[in-house]
């Protein structure tokens, strides 16, 4: 992407409404672009639309003409979510015409330090996290991201005392160029979005976007349990800062003593484990010990030593760490706890929307589980799922378009309570039922888990209205 004045009086498409596209069309005008924005939705549905045109700026919206994409076009800024098979981003490709995401517009504009949380999982909890963390050594953060706040929105309020905590997915990471966060976190890496990436090739290599454009006064922040993240560490330019819950590192965030590759063994272990960071003088600082941390769950653990080692790299002393990681109680729809009914606990994992969340979502408890699963169908078998439902799961309720799919696998992991939801028109009914249906299924000192290996969009607009369905149907059992 070119400086911003480049684009003075130059035609700019903006792909997408909602609160990225209306904040980045905004910016792109107070550049001097001819910003014209084009939104398949109809007007109706488009309420953003009347605030822009009152500025100036066209807005289409009902589909995608034709002629919207033409040879005097000098940039295409898309919504993450936008496929690059639609119509208007096929014909700048052919153009070579870029295409980018809002965060590479921000990040032009952007006074204070920035830092790329992105991962498969755990994103959210860790961007949240870090932000506590840096609230908390007085380091002014502001969080933003893909976690909710436009990074394009963020920065008009950002001064280089500020810090720039953000969340970025791998369709975010995708449409950057010239992107450079000073810090660059990447949690893990598993098969997910796929429907949009086409191929895991194309989804690593947009997650490690991340560190492009680093350079040697940087940091990477790199998870060394993660085969792809631990490859990346002799390839990247930043200084590497890694963290790791299986390895004493020479030089890191670690625990020790380290965790063996099996959870369910650790579990029974009673073995006193801490956050401990080896420093480059190899002087070794505790930070906390694991069962005083704020979250359950072993891949919290992992959350915490990427959020140690972030805010380490961003000027934070170890010291400051132990009480912002127990005074953290997690985020929304993440493990979050709901409450107890007739002596069975309920828990909201909605933001499992992948296989891996779901399994490490279940390696959380030692508690027989009735598990919630299914939802909009991407393809995969589940047959990842066996041994983690065979090992913790005594039910499960499936629902969404892969409920047969994981009725199936759960016969196959030796499940003997299997219940499927049929759809209804109501989505919201149906997941009240399969609550009714999970909670029929439960016994005192069970946990009914919803974590649905799968993304929520062949029922509800986002894993958010989904969890907080199913909580308001926990509350009213």
């Amino acid at each position: 992407m070119l400086l911003p004045e480049a684009y003075r009086g130059q035609d700019v498409v903006v792909l997408g409404l909602a609160k990225s596209g209306l904040q980045v069309a905004k910016v792109l005008a107070s550049w001097g672009a001819n910003v014209i924005v084009n939104d398949k939705k109809d007007r109706d549905q488009s309420p953003e639309a009347d605030e822009l045109e009152a500025l100036g700026i066209s807005v289409i919206c009902g589909g995608h003409p034709d002629e919207l994409i033409h040879p005097g076009v000098a940039l295409v800024v898309k919504n993450p979510g936008i496929p690059y098979s639609v119509k208007p981003l096929q014909q700048a490709l052919q153009l070579g015409i870029e295409i980018v995401t809002e965060i590479e517009v921000a990040s032009y504009i952007c006074a204070a330090p920035i830092i790329g949380i992105t991962g498969s999982n755990g994103k959210t909890t860790t961007t949240t996290w870090v932000g506590k963390i840096l609230e908390h050594a007085g380091k002014h953060p502001i969080v933003a991201g893909n976690i909710g706040t436009p990074l394009v929105q963020a920065v008009a309020k950002a001064t280089a005392e500020n810090r720039m905590v953000v969340e970025l997915s791998s369709f975010q990471l995708k449409g950057t160029s010239a992107f450079h966060p000073h810090i660059a976190c990447l949690l893990n890496v598993a098969e997910t979005h796929l429907d949009y990436h086409g191929s895991m090739d194309d989804y690593i290599a947009s997650k490690t976007k991340i560190f492009a454009n680093q350079t040697n006064s940087d940091f990477a922040v790199l998870n060394m349990d993660d085969p792809i993240c631990r490859g990346l560490a002799a390839e990247v330019s930043a200084k590497v800062l890694p963290f790791s819950g299986k390895e004493r590192l020479e030089f890191g965030v670690y625990v020790e003593p380290p965790y063996s590759n099996d959870s369910d063994a650790d579990a029974s272990e009673g073995v006193a484990r801490h956050v401990v960071y080896r420093d480059q003088d190899a002087q070794v600082h505790t930070i906390i010990e694991v069962d005083h941390i704020g979250i359950p769950a072993r891949y919290n653990v992992d959350n915490a030593l990427a959020a140690s080692a972030i805010c380490i790299a961003a000027g934070v002393s170890p010291s400051e760490l132990r009480v912002p990681l127990a005074d953290f109680h997690g985020v929304e729809h993440r493990l979050e706890f709901v409450g107890k009914k007739n002596d069975v606990s309920y828990y909201n994992n909605s933001k499992a929307t992948n296989t891996i969340a779901t399994i490490t979502a279940l390696q959380a408890f030692q508690e027989d589980i009735i598990l919630i699963a299914g939802g909009l169908d991407r393809g995969l078998d589940f047959h990842d799922l066996i041994p983690a439902l065979h090992a913790h799961v005594r039910g499960i309720v499936t629902l969404g378009e892969t409920r047969e799919k994981l009725a199936r696998v759960a016969e196959g992991a030796g499940i003997l309570d299997i219940k499927t939801v049929d759809t209804v028109e109501d989505a919201a009914e149906t997941l009240r039922n399969a609550v009714v249906q999970a909670a029929q299924l439960a016994r005192p000192g069970d946990i009914v888990l919803l974590s649905p290996a799968c993304a929520s969009w062949d029922m509800f607009a986002s894993y958010e209205q989904r969890g907080r369905i199913f909580k308001e149907a926990v509350h009213n059992l």
